[in-house]
Order: structure tokens, then sequence, then C-alpha cells
């Protein structure tokens, strides 16, 4: 490896034509060396130079799968941190702009969450009544933590199933950081919703009382993703009086109400599925992050179909959206002079237990 790295501030300057020859100039170089994995929510112009793409769950296998020395996670931090965890030893993990991280899965932390064990021990036995689940958009020590208290890592794709694994071990499940994917998910199990509760972790037993949390099957995080947020059930009723025979998919991280009022509520892979598969002609409302909305507008148009962006304003995953051609030049072009940039590396004690709850994950799922 080069001792010096080459310094950003000159990749930073690059127009994004300039930037775009010299990420197809470096891959060139770096042949088969690197592969670059891109979330749905990944912004246009660096999707387009993905080798694999998928959702957290997708993308967590396909990293494990990988041939390549190299794995450039063009994502936030937690997926790179699961890329790192699942890899190869031998593998090196790379995160193109370290700021690219989760506001959601920062709502949780691992002092937090200790404090939540610690407070439920003074009404239960939570070693014995609870099942810490920790939904994939979580940091790597959240998913140690699962590991160690024989708990496990949910998405927004397999949940359901389980929240089933863990309610076979356990009577009550602590579900973190998004109170929106649990509460759905326990819903569609026919959880009664008095029995999901909320746990605020700045308030002295999470706000509840004693009865409240001996009486709940799912212990629901006070967390949530600011860009799902941004739907509500008005804009919902305002699509389907304009349109009468218009469908509406929604993710699993928006709130319940407009769960509740969609034809349909998936993760992004059955999003794109779902609507990919419809009838030629047919019109849809659609939930989840702008990046994805416009991609798949786009890609059904020839059939007919038109996909509407459910909120009145625009919103993407901000965070994501730090990862742009520049960041990508500079990674690349770094990695093709012999240096390695951003690499994401779990410590080892927290990557054994959290591979062994993202293993239970894959197992079940």
């Amino acid at each position: 490896m080069f001792d010096v790295p080459l310094p950003f501030d000159a990749f930073n300057a690059l127009s994004d034509p300039d930037a775009q020859a010299r990420i197809a100039a470096a891959r060139a170089q770096l042949g088969r060396r690197a592969v670059i994995l891109c979330h749905h929510y990944q912004r246009a112009d660096v999707f387009k130079h993905a080798d694999l793409t998928g959702d957290s769950l997708k993308l967590s296998r396909l990293a494990s799968q990988s041939d390549a020395e190299v794995i450039v996670f063009c994502g936030v931090h937690f997926m790179a941190e699961v890329a790192d965890i699942l890899s190869r030893p031998e593998q090196i993990a790379i995160l193109p702009d370290l700021a690219a991280g989760c506001s959601m899965a920062d709502m949780a932390n691992l002092a937090k969450v200790e404090r939540c064990w610690r407070e439920l021990a003074t009404v239960l036995n939570p070693d014995e009544q609870v099942t810490p689940v920790t939904y994939i958009n979580s940091a790597a020590d959240l998913k140690a933590f699962c590991g160690a208290h024989g708990g496990i890592v949910c998405t927004s794709s397999n949940a359901p199933k389980i929240l089933e694994w863990s309610f076979a071990r356990r009577d009550k499940v602590l579900f973190f950081p998004d109170q929106h994917l649990g509460r759905w998910s326990g819903y569609k199990m026919g959880i009664p919703m008095e029995r999901m509760v909320i746990w605020n972790p700045d308030l002295e037993l999470g706000g509840l009382t004693p009865q409240q949390i001996r009486a709940a099957k799912i212990i629901l995080w006070h967390g949530y993703c600011s860009v799902h947020q941004m739907f509500n059930p008005g804009q919902i009723a305002r699509f389907r009086e304009k349109y009468p025979a218009g469908k509406v998919i929604s993710h699993p991280e928006c709130n319940f109400e407009v769960c509740a009022q969609s034809d349909a509520v998936g993760s992004t892979e059955t999003i794109i599925r779902v609507v990919k598969e419809s009838a030629p002609g047919t019109r849809w409302l659609v939930g989840t992050e702008l990046n994805l909305v416009e991609r798949l507008a786009g890609e059904v148009k020839p059939e007919g179909k038109v996909v509407q962006f459910m909120a009145d304003t625009i919103c993407m995953c901000s965070t994501m959206q730090r990862i742009d051609p520049q960041h990508l030049a500079w990674t690349l072009e770094n990695l093709a002079a012999g240096n390695v940039v951003n690499r994401i590396m779990v410590p080892q004690h927290e990557a054994r237990l959290a591979k062994i709850a993202l293993e239970r994950m894959l197992a079940t799922s």
C-alpha cells in the first residue's frame, strides 16, 4: 500500500462529468478486484455504477458471497458494517463517505439499550422473558448485544418471520430502533395494539408502568425513519379521490395509519416486485424514498404504468446522498493506486457476537 492516500480535496472540485470519467477509468484498472454494492435509495449518478443492487437483506447476502478483494458499499454505515461482518477475513469493506449514516440507527445506541435492559430487569427477568430484536438498520454493537442475549436481527422483508422465531423462545420482544416496523409486523401477527408499548429511552422505565411492561408482548423503541415520517393518510386520500382505480404501496417504516390505508405494504424489494408485476396501465402511489420511486417510475413507464411519489415535498435519504460521484471516484482511484481509504472494521469481539445474530436471521429467513 502507498503511505499517502490521494487527498479528497482535489476530487471534491471535480465536475460531475469528470468524476464519472475517472470512476470509469479506475474501475477498468481495478477489474474484478473490487465490487460496488448499491442500496436502492442510492442517488442515480452513483447507482449506475453498481455491480450488485438490493435492499439490506439482499446486499448482506451478496456481500458474503462476493469473490472481490474489496467491497465498496454505496449505502450507509451500518450496511458497510454488515458487509465487514459477513465477508471473508481477507476481504475489505469500504464506505466512500464516512458521514453516510442513518438517523434512525442513531436513535438507539448501546448505552441506552443496556440501560433499558437493566431497567427491564427491575420488573422482569429479561434474559428469560424478552428476546431483543434489532432492525438491520442499527450499529454493529447493537447486533452484538442481540447475539449475546439470545436475540436476532431482522429486515423489513422478514420482520414477521423473525418475530415468530422470537416468540417461540420467549414471551416478549424488545424491538429497536424502528417502532413502525415493529408495530406493523406485530399487528399483522394479530397482536393487540395495547400490548405493543413505546419505550422512551429518555424516561425512567421508558415512560411505562411496571404493569404495562408485564402486559406487553412487544416493547417498541421510540425510533423512526425521517424519510418515511413524511408520508401521511391525507396524501393517500387525495390520491384515491383523484385516481379511484389507483393503487397504494408503502414501506413498513411508514406510520401505522399510512400502512393501514395502503393496498400493499412491503420492503423495497417487495415494492419493486409488486409494481413490476402489476398489469400494464396501472397507477401507483408509493411511500418510500424518492430515488427508488423515480428509478422505478422510469423502468415501468414503457408499460404505461404511472408511479407517483407519496409526499408533497422532495424527500430522500439525505445521509445516503452524501455518497456522490466525487467520493466514489476518490475511493476507487485510491484503491487503484494501492491505498485503502474509509475502511470499515468492526472490532473482532463485536463482529463475532453480531455475526451470531445475523446468522440466526439468515437461517430463519
